[in-house]
């Protein structure tokens, strides 16, 4: 992975980028996203030598956004695909996929299944509740990370950012 910091790219901001119809705009009505200004962020995170990650949730959803478009989900689609190979190569600014694998082991998997009925209740999509899970494990590998999304909810799950790593002292005998 490239550089210490990762905007993780949940399945609202990715809908607006790929212009699918009918999910040109996210967010707030006082706080709206729309493709230019996600264009925008995007842009100014990876000139800031961020790594764009696309959790596996968010290729999920939006692949189901673009199967209800109305029109234009053969584009929409190949958009998506292009993304998906970019990732999966580790083209730059993008995160291989191989990174989150440890997500959906068998103990993560019931930490997710123990968590979920609490979240379910604070209306937390079990999608966006894997997001969370893809922003705290890059949190605990010691990388800054950003969640870009339009979800209000799913913006307050944004980890803090892990402590600066102290040189260690040599010690003598």
């Amino acid at each position: 992975m490239a550089g210490k910091s990762v905007l993780i790219i949940d399945t609202s901001i990715l809908c607006v980028w790929l212009k699918i119809p009918g999910m040109e705009r996210c967010g707030k009505d006082e706080d709206p996203w729309d493709f230019e200004r996600v264009d925008r962020e995007l842009k100014a995170h990876i000139d800031c030598k961020f790594t764009l990650v696309l959790p596996l949730a968010s290729i999920i959803e939006t692949g189901n956004h673009i199967v209800h478009a109305p029109h234009s989900r053969r584009e929409r689609a190949s958009d998506l695909a292009e993304m998906m190979r970019k990732a999966a190569d580790e083209k730059s600014p993008w995160a291989a996929f191989r990174d989150q694998h440890e997500l959906w082991s068998p103990e993560n998997l019931n930490k997710l299944a123990n968590e979920w009925p609490d979240l379910a209740a604070k209306k937390l999509a079990i999608g966006d509740a894997t997001i969370k899970q893809v922003a705290e494990f890059y949190t605990r590998m010691g990388f800054e990370v950003r969640l870009l999304t339009g979800d209000e909810q799913l913006a307050t799950y944004e980890p803090a950012a892990p402590p600066p790593m102290l040189p260690r002292r040599r010690q003598f005998p």
